[in-house]
């Protein structure tokens, strides 16, 4: 037992690779998801601090380079299948949080378990860290789908993953960040020259909002 042991573990989130089964002109791994998501969250944290916002800004970084660790015991599943029903979303969090108190418990030096324990349990709740946590997750959500879409991919699945994702960014409850990413970011993506229609995409989205 050593933390050697959660070292040599994150290489194995570099092989993890996100929406696995689809084709994808650009590949993506966990690794590099993790670190996408704190580069978001840092962002959108300092809109919301510059709008009188009290930041946590180490609960913040803790939580967004952590949340996909338990990745490692179960691998990317796929959104659509994650959501299928609460019960199995439910189910798979259970297992992912066995998995990781398992974890801690036989690999991580005693002195250190309490900490670990902290850092590595969900991080999407109701604090401000914990919703940017879950803006900037579907955030790169919105850009990987972007991604391919912008250059051809004709898979739906890659549609149902930006609309579904320009959908729940706007629905957060995080006023100053939503209203960036609405009038800054969705702008500046439809504007883009893009093989399949984006604009179209997004106002199916927008008519609602």
């Amino acid at each position: 037992m050593g933390i050697h042991t959660f070292f040599t573990s994150l290489n194995d989130l570099e092989r993890i690779i996100r929406a696995p089964g689809r084709f994808k002109f650009e590949e993506h791994n966990v690794a590099a998801h993790s670190w996408k998501v704190s580069q978001y969250a840092m962002f959108f944290a300092t809109i919301e601090e510059m709008h009188g916002a009290t930041v946590n800004w180490k609960s913040l970084y803790e939580k967004t380079i952590n949340h996909d660790f338990a990745e490692v015991f179960i691998g990317d599943i796929k959104t659509p299948v994650k959501h299928a029903s609460p019960k199995l979303k439910e189910m798979l969090t259970i297992v992912e949080e066995k998995m990781m108190e398992k974890f801690i418990e036989e690999e991580i030096p005693s002195e250190f378990q309490a900490v670990f324990f902290d850092r590595m349990k969900e991080g999407k709740d109701s604090t401000l860290e914990g919703r940017l946590l879950e803006f900037a997750d579907k955030l790169d959500q919105f850009y990987e789908a972007f991604a391919e879409l912008k250059r051809g991919n004709t898979d739906k699945e890659f549609v149902i993953m930006y609309q579904s994702a320009v959908a729940k960014l706007l629905d957060l409850p995080l006023p100053n960040s939503v209203h960036y990413f609405r009038h800054e970011i969705l702008s500046d993506a439809m504007a883009e020259d893009t093989q399949i229609d984006i604009v179209t995409l997004t106002e199916e989205i927008l008519k609602n909002k």
